[in-house]
């Protein structure tokens, strides 16, 4: 998958990042990526739902895979953060 179908979920309003699912979906692809971490997790599922429920309901969840990455802070501690992809598919 490019970079350019996958959306990556932050702090900004949750309708920001269901305009730009919409967006890459009305351009013709036919799958987007969902990436968050951490906090942004629970933003990332908001999403996923408000756009199959509420926009384009043709979508469904072709997979969403869970994961633990190790980051590094400043101060040279590492700690674990928790990720999610959430990969959007159109139906036929």
């Amino acid at each position: 998958m490019s970079d350019e179908n996958i959306v990556y979920i932050g702090n900004k309003p949750v309708m920001n990042y269901v305009l730009a699912v919409v967006t890459q979906m009305n351009t013709g692809v036919p799958e987007v990526m969902l990436k968050a971490r951490g906090r942004a997790i629970s933003r990332a599922v908001d999403v996923a739902e408000i756009v199959r429920n509420r926009f384009m309901t043709d979508l469904e969840v072709g997979s969403i895979d869970i994961s633990t990455e190790e980051m590094t802070s400043r101060e040279g501690s590492n700690s674990n953060v928790s990720a999610i992809e959430i990969k959007l598919c159109k139906t036929e």
